[in-house]
Protein backbone atom coordinates (compact mmCIF):
# COMPACT_ATOMS: atom_id res chain seq x y z
CA UNK A 1 0.00 0.00 0.00
CA UNK A 2 1.36 3.44 -0.96
CA UNK A 3 2.09 6.12 1.66
CA UNK A 4 -0.37 8.99 2.28
CA UNK A 5 0.90 12.12 0.46
CA UNK A 6 0.95 15.88 1.11
CA UNK A 7 2.22 18.26 -1.59
CA UNK A 8 3.22 21.71 -0.31
CA UNK A 9 5.05 24.69 -1.83
CA UNK A 10 7.06 27.12 0.29
CA UNK A 11 6.54 30.68 -0.94
CA UNK A 12 7.79 34.04 0.35
CA UNK A 13 9.42 37.32 -0.51
CA UNK A 14 13.15 37.18 -1.22
CA UNK A 15 15.32 36.75 1.92
CA UNK A 16 12.44 35.89 4.27
CA UNK A 17 14.01 32.50 5.09
CA UNK A 18 12.47 29.83 2.84
CA UNK A 19 15.62 27.82 2.13
CA UNK A 20 16.84 27.97 5.75
CA UNK A 21 13.45 26.65 6.90
CA UNK A 22 13.61 23.76 4.39
CA UNK A 23 17.08 22.92 5.79
CA UNK A 24 15.55 22.50 9.25
CA UNK A 25 12.62 20.41 7.98
CA UNK A 26 15.09 18.08 6.24
CA UNK A 27 17.31 17.82 9.33
CA UNK A 28 14.47 17.22 11.79
CA UNK A 29 12.77 14.63 9.56
CA UNK A 30 15.85 12.37 9.76
CA UNK A 31 16.87 12.85 6.12
CA UNK A 32 20.57 13.16 7.03
CA UNK A 33 22.72 10.73 9.01
CA UNK A 34 23.77 11.90 12.48
CA UNK A 35 27.43 12.24 11.44
CA UNK A 36 26.68 13.69 7.97
CA UNK A 37 28.15 17.11 7.23
CA UNK A 38 25.39 19.31 5.83
CA UNK A 39 26.06 22.81 4.41
CA UNK A 40 23.74 25.76 5.09
CA UNK A 41 21.05 26.41 2.45
CA UNK A 42 21.49 22.85 1.19
CA UNK A 43 18.68 23.35 -1.37
CA UNK A 44 20.63 26.17 -3.08
CA UNK A 45 22.69 23.76 -5.14
CA UNK A 46 24.63 25.97 -7.55
CA UNK A 47 27.48 28.38 -6.76
CA UNK A 48 25.59 31.53 -7.78
CA UNK A 49 22.68 30.72 -5.45
CA UNK A 50 25.07 30.25 -2.54
CA UNK A 51 27.08 33.43 -3.26
CA UNK A 52 24.08 35.68 -3.71
CA UNK A 53 21.96 34.07 -0.99
CA UNK A 54 18.96 33.71 -3.31
CA UNK A 55 17.04 30.81 -4.78
CA UNK A 56 17.04 30.94 -8.59
CA UNK A 57 15.36 27.65 -9.54
CA UNK A 58 12.47 25.90 -7.80
CA UNK A 59 13.55 22.55 -6.35
CA UNK A 60 11.75 19.47 -5.14
CA UNK A 61 12.49 17.47 -2.03
CA UNK A 62 10.52 15.00 0.07
CA UNK A 63 10.49 14.09 3.76
CA UNK A 64 8.65 11.38 5.69
CA UNK A 65 6.82 12.30 8.88
CA UNK A 66 4.62 9.93 10.92
CA UNK A 67 4.12 7.64 7.94
CA UNK A 68 3.21 10.45 5.50
CA UNK A 69 5.32 11.48 2.49
CA UNK A 70 5.52 15.30 2.39
CA UNK A 71 6.66 16.59 -1.03
CA UNK A 72 8.14 20.08 -0.55
CA UNK A 73 8.82 22.54 -3.38
CA UNK A 74 11.25 25.37 -2.49
CA UNK A 75 10.50 28.34 -4.76
CA UNK A 76 12.44 31.51 -5.69
CA UNK A 77 11.51 34.76 -3.95
CA UNK A 78 12.87 37.27 -6.48
CA UNK A 79 10.44 38.90 -8.93
CA UNK A 80 12.59 37.93 -11.96
CA UNK A 81 11.90 34.26 -11.22
CA UNK A 82 8.17 34.67 -10.48
CA UNK A 83 7.31 32.40 -13.43
CA UNK A 84 8.88 29.47 -11.54
CA UNK A 85 6.55 30.10 -8.58
CA UNK A 86 3.45 30.38 -10.74
CA UNK A 87 4.04 27.03 -12.41
CA UNK A 88 4.89 24.94 -9.36
CA UNK A 89 1.74 26.09 -7.53
CA UNK A 90 -0.16 23.86 -9.98
CA UNK A 91 1.75 20.83 -8.59
CA UNK A 92 0.71 21.26 -4.97
CA UNK A 93 -2.43 21.17 -2.79
CA UNK A 94 -1.30 23.66 -0.18
CA UNK A 95 1.36 26.25 0.50
CA UNK A 96 3.38 27.61 3.38
CA UNK A 97 3.70 31.41 3.18
CA UNK A 98 6.70 32.69 5.14
CA UNK A 99 6.65 36.29 6.37
CA UNK A 100 9.46 38.10 8.16
CA UNK A 101 8.25 39.09 11.65
CA UNK A 102 9.88 42.50 11.33
CA UNK A 103 9.25 43.41 7.66
CA UNK A 104 5.78 41.91 7.22
CA UNK A 105 4.39 41.32 3.72
CA UNK A 106 6.59 42.76 0.91
CA UNK A 107 5.99 43.25 -2.87
CA UNK A 108 6.88 39.67 -3.84
CA UNK A 109 4.71 38.37 -0.96
CA UNK A 110 1.78 40.05 -2.72
CA UNK A 111 2.70 38.44 -6.07
CA UNK A 112 3.11 34.85 -4.80
CA UNK A 113 0.10 35.07 -2.48
CA UNK A 114 -2.11 36.38 -5.31
CA UNK A 115 -1.11 33.41 -7.48
CA UNK A 116 -1.76 30.96 -4.61
CA UNK A 117 -5.22 32.40 -3.92
CA UNK A 118 -6.08 32.26 -7.64
CA UNK A 119 -5.24 28.53 -7.58
CA UNK A 120 -7.69 28.11 -4.68
CA UNK A 121 -4.98 27.19 -2.16
CA UNK A 122 -5.41 27.90 1.55
CA UNK A 123 -1.98 29.03 2.80
CA UNK A 124 -0.48 28.27 6.19
CA UNK A 125 1.31 31.40 7.49
CA UNK A 126 4.67 31.01 9.20
CA UNK A 127 5.93 34.21 10.88
CA UNK A 128 9.69 33.72 10.71
CA UNK A 129 12.66 35.31 12.53
CA UNK A 130 10.77 36.02 15.77
CA UNK A 131 14.07 35.57 17.64
CA UNK A 132 15.31 38.90 16.23
CA UNK A 133 12.10 40.85 15.71
CA UNK A 134 12.05 44.46 16.87
CA UNK A 135 8.27 44.49 17.19
CA UNK A 136 5.27 42.32 18.08
CA UNK A 137 5.11 39.41 15.56
CA UNK A 138 1.29 39.52 15.83
CA UNK A 139 1.42 42.77 13.83
CA UNK A 140 2.85 40.78 10.89
CA UNK A 141 -0.20 38.45 11.07
CA UNK A 142 -2.56 41.47 10.99
CA UNK A 143 -0.73 42.85 7.93
CA UNK A 144 -1.03 39.47 6.18
CA UNK A 145 -4.80 39.44 6.89
CA UNK A 146 -5.08 42.95 5.40
CA UNK A 147 -3.25 41.68 2.30
CA UNK A 148 -5.58 38.64 2.03
CA UNK A 149 -8.64 40.93 2.12
CA UNK A 150 -7.04 43.34 -0.38
CA UNK A 151 -6.39 40.45 -2.80
CA UNK A 152 -10.02 39.29 -2.61
CA UNK A 153 -9.53 36.08 -0.60
CA UNK A 154 -12.73 34.22 0.35
CA UNK A 155 -13.83 33.69 3.97
CA UNK A 156 -12.25 30.24 4.19
CA UNK A 157 -8.87 31.52 2.93
CA UNK A 158 -8.98 34.50 5.32
CA UNK A 159 -9.40 32.08 8.24
CA UNK A 160 -5.81 30.89 7.74
CA UNK A 161 -3.79 28.89 10.28
CA UNK A 162 -0.61 30.64 11.45
CA UNK A 163 2.48 29.74 13.45
CA UNK A 164 5.51 31.60 14.80
CA UNK A 165 9.11 30.48 14.86
CA UNK A 166 12.64 30.71 13.54
CA UNK A 167 14.03 28.69 10.64
CA UNK A 168 17.57 29.45 11.81
CA UNK A 169 16.72 28.55 15.41
CA UNK A 170 14.94 25.37 14.27
CA UNK A 171 11.65 25.78 16.14
CA UNK A 172 7.99 26.56 15.50
CA UNK A 173 5.15 27.34 17.93
CA UNK A 174 1.47 28.21 17.82
CA UNK A 175 1.79 31.41 19.90
CA UNK A 176 4.88 33.58 20.56
CA UNK A 177 4.65 32.72 24.28
CA UNK A 178 4.80 28.89 23.82
CA UNK A 179 7.95 26.92 24.56
CA UNK A 180 9.34 24.88 21.65
CA UNK A 181 12.71 23.60 20.44
CA UNK A 182 11.66 21.77 17.25
CA UNK A 183 9.54 21.95 14.09
CA UNK A 184 6.89 19.46 15.23
CA UNK A 185 4.07 22.11 15.36
CA UNK A 186 4.81 23.00 11.70
CA UNK A 187 4.86 19.36 10.57
CA UNK A 188 1.54 18.82 12.39
CA UNK A 189 0.02 21.94 10.75
CA UNK A 190 1.03 20.67 7.27
CA UNK A 191 -0.52 17.24 7.91
CA UNK A 192 -3.66 18.85 9.38
CA UNK A 193 -4.29 21.74 6.98
CA UNK A 194 -2.86 20.65 3.58
CA UNK A 195 -5.46 18.38 1.92
CA UNK A 196 -4.33 15.05 0.43
CA UNK A 197 -3.98 15.13 -3.39
CA UNK A 198 -7.11 14.59 -5.46
CA UNK A 199 -6.74 12.18 -8.38
CA UNK A 200 -8.02 8.84 -9.60
CA UNK A 201 -5.33 6.15 -10.17
CA UNK A 202 -7.83 4.15 -12.26
CA UNK A 203 -8.38 6.89 -14.87
CA UNK A 204 -6.18 7.30 -17.99
CA UNK A 205 -2.73 8.76 -17.26
CA UNK A 206 -2.39 12.58 -17.07
CA UNK A 207 0.92 14.19 -16.01
CA UNK A 208 1.54 17.91 -16.54
CA UNK A 209 5.08 19.18 -17.22
CA UNK A 210 5.83 22.06 -14.79
CA UNK A 211 9.65 22.10 -14.59
CA UNK A 212 12.42 21.10 -17.00
CA UNK A 213 15.85 19.74 -16.14
CA UNK A 214 18.67 18.42 -18.29
CA UNK A 215 21.18 15.60 -17.87
CA UNK A 216 24.05 14.76 -20.24
CA UNK A 217 23.23 11.09 -19.66
CA UNK A 218 19.42 11.11 -19.83
CA UNK A 219 18.77 14.25 -21.94
CA UNK A 220 15.74 16.36 -21.08
CA UNK A 221 14.07 15.46 -17.78
CA UNK A 222 10.52 16.64 -17.11
CA UNK A 223 9.20 17.15 -13.59
CA UNK A 224 5.50 17.28 -12.82
CA UNK A 225 2.57 15.90 -10.91
CA UNK A 226 0.56 12.82 -11.83
CA UNK A 227 -2.99 14.25 -11.87
CA UNK A 228 -4.73 10.98 -12.81
CA UNK A 229 -3.81 7.38 -13.57
CA UNK A 230 -0.64 5.44 -12.82
CA UNK A 231 2.71 5.83 -14.61
CA UNK A 232 5.24 2.98 -14.94
CA UNK A 233 8.86 2.85 -16.09
CA UNK A 234 9.18 1.40 -19.60
CA UNK A 235 5.54 1.95 -20.56
CA UNK A 236 4.39 3.58 -23.80
CA UNK A 237 3.04 7.11 -23.37
CA UNK A 238 1.96 10.07 -25.49
CA UNK A 239 2.93 13.74 -25.22
CA UNK A 240 0.19 16.22 -26.16
CA UNK A 241 2.03 19.28 -27.52
CA UNK A 242 0.81 22.87 -27.07
CA UNK A 243 -0.46 22.88 -30.68
CA UNK A 244 -2.50 19.69 -30.12
CA UNK A 245 -0.05 17.40 -31.92
CA UNK A 246 0.46 13.98 -30.26
CA UNK A 247 3.94 12.42 -30.05
CA UNK A 248 4.19 8.79 -28.88
CA UNK A 249 7.29 7.61 -27.00
CA UNK A 250 8.53 5.32 -24.23
CA UNK A 251 9.22 6.32 -20.63
CA UNK A 252 12.89 5.40 -20.23
CA UNK A 253 13.30 6.29 -16.56
CA UNK A 254 10.98 7.19 -13.68
CA UNK A 255 12.30 8.94 -10.56
CA UNK A 256 10.76 10.00 -7.27
CA UNK A 257 12.11 12.40 -4.64
CA UNK A 258 13.63 11.27 -1.35
CA UNK A 259 15.39 13.93 0.70
CA UNK A 260 17.82 15.69 -1.66
CA UNK A 261 18.12 12.77 -4.05
CA UNK A 262 16.13 11.49 -7.00
CA UNK A 263 15.54 7.77 -6.56
CA UNK A 264 14.57 5.41 -9.38
CA UNK A 265 11.06 3.97 -8.95
CA UNK A 266 9.00 1.47 -10.92
CA UNK A 267 5.63 3.25 -10.76
CA UNK A 268 3.82 6.26 -9.33
CA UNK A 269 0.10 6.83 -8.80
CA UNK A 270 -2.07 9.97 -8.95
CA UNK A 271 -0.90 12.71 -6.55
CA UNK A 272 2.83 11.96 -6.74
CA UNK A 273 5.48 14.47 -7.85
CA UNK A 274 7.96 12.71 -10.14
CA UNK A 275 10.73 13.19 -12.73
CA UNK A 276 10.49 11.42 -16.10
CA UNK A 277 12.99 10.98 -18.94
CA UNK A 278 12.24 9.95 -22.53
CA UNK A 279 10.54 13.13 -23.75
CA UNK A 280 13.29 15.04 -25.58
CA UNK A 281 11.04 17.80 -26.94
CA UNK A 282 8.60 18.25 -24.04
CA UNK A 283 7.87 21.84 -22.95
CA UNK A 284 6.28 23.53 -19.94
CA UNK A 285 2.50 23.02 -19.68
CA UNK A 286 2.28 20.02 -22.03
CA UNK A 287 0.65 16.76 -20.91
CA UNK A 288 2.06 13.22 -20.80
CA UNK A 289 -0.92 10.93 -21.20
CA UNK A 290 -2.23 7.47 -22.18
CA UNK A 291 -1.50 6.82 -25.92
CA UNK A 292 -4.81 4.92 -26.29
CA UNK A 293 -6.90 7.68 -24.69
CA UNK A 294 -4.93 10.97 -24.93
CA UNK A 295 -6.46 13.68 -22.71
CA UNK A 296 -4.65 17.01 -22.36
CA UNK A 297 -4.78 19.19 -19.24
CA UNK A 298 -5.24 22.97 -19.65
CA UNK A 299 -1.96 24.59 -20.78
CA UNK A 300 0.13 26.55 -18.26
CA UNK A 301 0.92 30.09 -19.39
CA UNK A 302 4.57 31.09 -18.90
CA UNK A 303 5.26 34.75 -18.03
CA UNK A 304 6.36 36.75 -21.05
CA UNK A 305 9.82 38.43 -20.95
CA UNK A 306 9.95 42.15 -20.18
CA UNK A 307 13.63 42.95 -20.93
CA UNK A 308 15.75 42.38 -24.03
CA UNK A 309 19.51 42.50 -24.76
CA UNK A 310 21.75 41.72 -27.72
CA UNK A 311 24.49 39.14 -27.13
CA UNK A 312 27.33 39.38 -29.65
CA UNK A 313 30.81 38.09 -30.36
CA UNK A 314 33.57 40.10 -28.69
CA UNK A 315 35.33 42.30 -31.26
CA UNK A 316 37.33 44.56 -28.90
CA UNK A 317 41.16 44.92 -29.26
CA UNK A 318 41.49 42.50 -26.28
CA UNK A 319 39.21 39.83 -27.84
CA UNK A 320 40.25 36.20 -27.32
CA UNK A 321 42.92 36.94 -24.69
CA UNK A 322 40.99 35.75 -21.62
CA UNK A 323 38.19 33.40 -22.74
CA UNK A 324 38.16 29.89 -24.21
CA UNK A 325 34.78 30.00 -25.98
CA UNK A 326 34.76 33.06 -28.23
CA UNK A 327 33.14 32.13 -31.59
CA UNK A 328 29.57 32.89 -32.65
CA UNK A 329 28.83 29.15 -32.96
CA UNK A 330 29.95 28.48 -29.38
CA UNK A 331 27.91 31.42 -28.00
CA UNK A 332 24.86 30.35 -30.04
CA UNK A 333 25.08 26.70 -28.90
CA UNK A 334 25.33 27.80 -25.24
CA UNK A 335 22.28 30.08 -25.52
CA UNK A 336 20.26 27.32 -27.22
CA UNK A 337 21.27 24.88 -24.47
CA UNK A 338 20.03 27.36 -21.85
CA UNK A 339 16.59 27.19 -23.47
CA UNK A 340 16.41 23.49 -22.49
CA UNK A 341 15.72 24.44 -18.86
CA UNK A 342 15.22 28.23 -18.69
CA UNK A 343 11.63 28.54 -19.90
CA UNK A 344 11.26 32.29 -19.24
CA UNK A 345 14.14 33.00 -21.67
CA UNK A 346 13.74 33.74 -25.40
CA UNK A 347 16.62 33.60 -27.92
CA UNK A 348 16.22 34.85 -31.48
CA UNK A 349 18.77 34.97 -34.27
CA UNK A 350 19.24 38.32 -36.01
CA UNK A 351 20.32 39.43 -39.51
CA UNK A 352 23.92 39.23 -38.34
CA UNK A 353 25.32 35.70 -37.68
CA UNK A 354 27.29 36.91 -34.63
CA UNK A 355 24.42 38.71 -32.83
CA UNK A 356 21.56 37.14 -30.87
CA UNK A 357 18.53 38.82 -29.34
CA UNK A 358 17.99 37.46 -25.80
CA UNK A 359 14.86 38.32 -23.78
CA UNK A 360 14.27 37.63 -20.09
CA UNK A 361 12.20 38.58 -17.03
CA UNK A 362 14.54 41.26 -15.70
CA UNK A 363 18.10 42.42 -15.10
CA UNK A 364 18.77 39.74 -12.48
CA UNK A 365 17.41 36.98 -14.72
CA UNK A 366 19.70 37.99 -17.61
CA UNK A 367 22.58 38.81 -15.23
CA UNK A 368 22.52 35.25 -13.83
CA UNK A 369 22.80 33.84 -17.37
CA UNK A 370 25.71 36.20 -18.22
CA UNK A 371 27.56 35.35 -14.98
CA UNK A 372 27.05 31.60 -15.53
CA UNK A 373 28.39 31.78 -19.10
CA UNK A 374 31.34 33.87 -17.96
CA UNK A 375 32.31 31.27 -15.34
CA UNK A 376 32.12 28.54 -17.98
CA UNK A 377 34.84 30.30 -20.01
CA UNK A 378 32.74 32.23 -22.53
CA UNK A 379 33.79 35.64 -23.86
CA UNK A 380 31.20 37.92 -25.49
CA UNK A 381 29.60 41.38 -25.45
CA UNK A 382 26.11 42.56 -24.49
CA UNK A 383 24.20 45.74 -25.31
CA UNK A 384 22.18 48.00 -23.02
CA UNK A 385 19.05 46.24 -21.62
CA UNK A 386 15.85 47.49 -23.31
CA UNK A 387 12.29 46.99 -22.09
CA UNK A 388 9.92 45.18 -24.43
CA UNK A 389 6.99 47.35 -25.52
CA UNK A 390 3.59 45.92 -26.47
CA UNK A 391 0.44 47.10 -28.13
CA UNK A 392 -2.69 46.91 -25.96
CA UNK A 393 -5.96 47.90 -27.71
CA UNK A 394 -3.92 49.55 -30.46
CA UNK A 395 -2.00 51.74 -27.99
CA UNK A 396 1.78 51.33 -27.33
CA UNK A 397 2.30 50.20 -23.73
CA UNK A 398 5.26 49.41 -21.50
CA UNK A 399 5.72 47.24 -18.36
CA UNK A 400 5.17 48.90 -14.98
CA UNK A 401 6.43 47.71 -11.61
CA UNK A 402 5.44 48.04 -7.96
CA UNK A 403 8.47 49.44 -6.11
CA UNK A 404 8.83 49.23 -2.33
CA UNK A 405 11.61 51.05 -0.49
CA UNK A 406 12.60 50.76 3.16
CA UNK A 407 14.91 53.72 3.87
CA UNK A 408 16.32 55.75 6.80
CA UNK A 409 14.17 58.83 7.50
CA UNK A 410 17.01 61.15 6.41
CA UNK A 411 16.96 59.70 2.86
CA UNK A 412 13.18 59.93 2.25
CA UNK A 413 13.28 63.34 0.53
CA UNK A 414 16.14 62.39 -1.80
CA UNK A 415 14.41 59.13 -2.83
CA UNK A 416 11.09 60.85 -3.56
CA UNK A 417 12.84 63.58 -5.56
CA UNK A 418 14.93 61.13 -7.61
CA UNK A 419 11.94 58.90 -8.40
CA UNK A 420 9.88 61.98 -9.28
CA UNK A 421 12.37 62.78 -12.07
CA UNK A 422 11.88 59.18 -13.26
CA UNK A 423 8.08 59.75 -13.43
CA UNK A 424 7.19 57.38 -10.58
CA UNK A 425 3.86 57.75 -8.72
CA UNK A 426 3.91 57.39 -4.93
CA UNK A 427 1.15 55.13 -3.58
CA UNK A 428 1.94 54.92 0.11
CA UNK A 429 4.30 56.27 2.78
CA UNK A 430 4.53 54.87 6.28
CA UNK A 431 7.04 55.72 9.03
CA UNK A 432 7.63 52.96 11.60
CA UNK A 433 8.66 55.38 14.36
CA UNK A 434 12.08 53.75 14.69
CA UNK A 435 14.03 55.90 12.24
CA UNK A 436 12.90 54.16 9.04
CA UNK A 437 10.15 54.79 6.46
CA UNK A 438 8.45 52.48 3.94
CA UNK A 439 7.65 54.03 0.55
CA UNK A 440 5.58 52.45 -2.23
CA UNK A 441 5.61 53.57 -5.88
CA UNK A 442 4.27 52.52 -9.26
CA UNK A 443 7.00 53.11 -11.84
CA UNK A 444 7.82 52.21 -15.45
CA UNK A 445 10.26 49.27 -15.62
CA UNK A 446 12.73 51.22 -17.79
CA UNK A 447 12.90 53.97 -15.15
CA UNK A 448 14.43 51.45 -12.74
CA UNK A 449 17.36 50.64 -15.06
CA UNK A 450 20.31 52.33 -13.37
CA UNK A 451 18.36 53.36 -10.26
CA UNK A 452 19.79 50.78 -7.83
CA UNK A 453 23.28 52.35 -7.78
CA UNK A 454 21.83 55.82 -7.12
CA UNK A 455 19.58 54.38 -4.41
CA UNK A 456 22.52 52.76 -2.60
CA UNK A 457 24.42 56.09 -2.66
CA UNK A 458 21.40 58.12 -1.45
CA UNK A 459 20.74 55.75 1.49
CA UNK A 460 24.48 55.13 2.18
CA UNK A 461 23.91 51.41 1.74
CA UNK A 462 21.19 51.25 4.41
CA UNK A 463 18.16 51.15 2.09
CA UNK A 464 16.22 48.04 1.04
CA UNK A 465 14.70 48.06 -2.45
CA UNK A 466 12.24 45.52 -3.89
CA UNK A 467 10.10 45.56 -7.01
CA UNK A 468 7.78 43.20 -8.90
CA UNK A 469 5.96 43.30 -12.25
CA UNK A 470 2.52 44.98 -12.09
CA UNK A 471 1.08 45.24 -15.62
CA UNK A 472 1.38 46.94 -19.00
CA UNK A 473 0.27 50.60 -19.11
CA UNK A 474 0.43 53.53 -21.53
CA UNK A 475 3.96 54.85 -22.11
CA UNK A 476 5.07 57.78 -19.95
CA UNK A 477 7.41 59.47 -22.43
CA UNK A 478 11.15 59.98 -22.25
CA UNK A 479 12.94 59.16 -18.98
CA UNK A 480 16.49 60.40 -18.39
CA UNK A 481 18.41 57.74 -16.47
CA UNK A 482 22.02 58.98 -16.69
CA UNK A 483 22.88 62.66 -16.37
CA UNK A 484 26.68 62.55 -16.62
CA UNK A 485 28.91 61.71 -19.57
CA UNK A 486 31.67 59.11 -19.46
CA UNK A 487 35.47 59.28 -19.58
CA UNK A 488 36.89 57.31 -22.52
CA UNK A 489 40.43 56.03 -23.04
CA UNK A 490 42.16 57.91 -25.85
CA UNK A 491 44.70 55.20 -26.78
CA UNK A 492 45.73 51.62 -26.05
CA UNK A 493 48.19 51.07 -23.22
CA UNK A 494 48.44 50.81 -19.43
CA UNK A 495 46.83 53.37 -17.08
CA UNK A 496 49.41 55.25 -15.00
CA UNK A 497 49.22 56.67 -11.50
CA UNK A 498 50.44 60.06 -12.84
CA UNK A 499 47.58 60.37 -15.40
CA UNK A 500 44.88 59.23 -12.99
CA UNK A 501 46.05 61.67 -10.33
CA UNK A 502 46.06 64.60 -12.78
CA UNK A 503 42.54 63.76 -14.02
CA UNK A 504 40.89 63.20 -10.62
CA UNK A 505 39.08 66.53 -10.79
CA UNK A 506 37.41 65.46 -14.09
CA UNK A 507 35.24 62.77 -12.50
CA UNK A 508 35.34 59.33 -10.86
CA UNK A 509 37.25 56.37 -12.32
CA UNK A 510 36.38 52.66 -12.68
CA UNK A 511 40.03 51.58 -13.05
CA UNK A 512 43.29 51.59 -11.06
CA UNK A 513 46.91 52.25 -12.09
CA UNK A 514 48.25 49.29 -14.06
CA UNK A 515 44.91 48.49 -15.74
CA UNK A 516 45.30 47.72 -19.45
CA UNK A 517 43.01 49.94 -21.57
CA UNK A 518 42.22 50.38 -25.25
CA UNK A 519 40.86 53.18 -27.45
CA UNK A 520 37.10 53.57 -26.90
CA UNK A 521 37.07 51.81 -23.49
CA UNK A 522 34.99 53.58 -20.81
CA UNK A 523 37.21 54.16 -17.78
CA UNK A 524 35.14 56.53 -15.61
CA UNK A 525 32.23 58.93 -15.23
CA UNK A 526 32.69 62.57 -16.24
CA UNK A 527 31.54 65.43 -13.95
CA UNK A 528 29.66 66.99 -16.87
CA UNK A 529 26.96 65.78 -19.28
CA UNK A 530 29.42 65.46 -22.21
CA UNK A 531 31.72 62.48 -22.88
CA UNK A 532 35.46 63.15 -22.43
CA UNK A 533 38.33 61.42 -24.28
CA UNK A 534 41.40 61.24 -22.06
CA UNK A 535 44.97 60.00 -22.45
CA UNK A 536 45.26 57.91 -19.32
CA UNK A 537 48.55 56.18 -20.26
CA UNK A 538 50.80 59.27 -20.08
CA UNK A 539 53.69 58.88 -17.65
CA UNK A 540 55.66 61.56 -15.80
CA UNK A 541 58.63 62.89 -17.72
CA UNK A 542 61.81 62.19 -15.79
CA UNK A 543 64.51 64.91 -15.45
CA UNK A 544 67.79 65.12 -13.55
CA UNK A 545 66.23 67.67 -11.19
CA UNK A 546 64.35 66.59 -8.10
CA UNK A 547 61.19 68.67 -7.62
CA UNK A 548 60.52 70.08 -4.15
CA UNK A 549 57.92 67.87 -2.46
CA UNK A 550 57.97 65.41 -5.38
CA UNK A 551 58.52 62.42 -3.11
CA UNK A 552 55.32 62.97 -1.13
CA UNK A 553 52.84 60.09 -1.39
CA UNK A 554 49.46 61.26 -2.66
CA UNK A 555 46.56 58.84 -2.31
CA UNK A 556 44.19 58.38 -5.25
CA UNK A 557 40.48 58.34 -4.64
CA UNK A 558 39.13 54.78 -4.49
CA UNK A 559 37.79 53.68 -7.90
CA UNK A 560 34.09 52.91 -8.31
CA UNK A 561 33.56 49.14 -8.24
CA UNK A 562 31.84 47.92 -11.42
CA UNK A 563 30.10 44.64 -10.62
CA UNK A 564 28.16 42.90 -13.38
CA UNK A 565 24.76 44.20 -12.14
CA UNK A 566 26.09 47.73 -11.70
CA UNK A 567 27.64 47.68 -15.20
CA UNK A 568 24.40 46.36 -16.78
CA UNK A 569 22.48 49.21 -15.14
CA UNK A 570 25.10 51.78 -16.08
CA UNK A 571 25.66 51.32 -19.83
CA UNK A 572 23.69 53.60 -22.13
CA UNK A 573 22.78 53.72 -25.85
CA UNK A 574 25.77 53.18 -28.15
CA UNK A 575 27.70 51.40 -25.37
CA UNK A 576 28.59 47.74 -24.83
CA UNK A 577 29.64 45.55 -21.93
CA UNK A 578 32.57 43.25 -22.68
CA UNK A 579 32.32 40.05 -20.63
CA UNK A 580 35.29 37.67 -20.18
CA UNK A 581 36.06 35.05 -17.48
CA UNK A 582 38.52 37.52 -15.89
CA UNK A 583 37.18 41.02 -16.65
CA UNK A 584 34.13 43.21 -17.13
CA UNK A 585 34.85 46.22 -19.35
CA UNK A 586 32.59 49.00 -20.58
CA UNK A 587 33.22 50.38 -24.06
CA UNK A 588 31.78 52.57 -26.78
CA UNK A 589 30.28 50.77 -29.78
CA UNK A 590 32.27 53.05 -32.12
CA UNK A 591 35.96 53.24 -31.23
CA UNK A 592 36.74 56.50 -33.07
CA UNK A 593 35.72 59.82 -31.53
CA UNK A 594 34.25 61.20 -34.80
CA UNK A 595 32.10 58.09 -35.29
CA UNK A 596 30.52 58.58 -31.84
CA UNK A 597 29.25 62.08 -32.52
Amino acid sequence: MSLPIRNVAIIAHVDHGKTTLVDELLKQSGTFRENEEVPDCVMDSNDLERERGITILSKNTAVRHHGTLINIVDTPGHADFGGEVERVLGMVDGCLLIVDANEGPMPQTRFVLKKALEKGLRPIIFVNKIDRARQDPNIAVDKVLDLFIELGADDDQCDFPYLFGSGLGGYAKETPEDESDNMEPLFSAILRHVPPPVGDPEKPLQLQVTTLDYSDYLGRIVIGRVHNGTIRAGQQAALVKDDGKIVKTKITKLMGFEGLKRVEIEEAAAGNLIAVSGFGDANIGETITDPNDPQALPLIKVDEPTLQMTFMVNDSPFAGKEGKMVTSRQVRDRLMRELETNVALRVEETDSPDRFSVSGRGELHLGILIETMRREGYEFQVSQPQVIFREVNGQPCEPFETLALDVPDAAVGACIEKLGTRKAEMQNMEANGMGRTQLEFVVAARALIGFRGEFIRMTRGEGIMNHSFLDYRAMVGEIESRYNGVIIAFEEGTATYYSLQNAEDRGSFFITPGTKVYKGMIIGEHNRPQDLDLNICKSKQLTNHRASGGEELVQLKAPEEMSLERALEYIGPGELLEITPESIRLRKLAKKKMARR
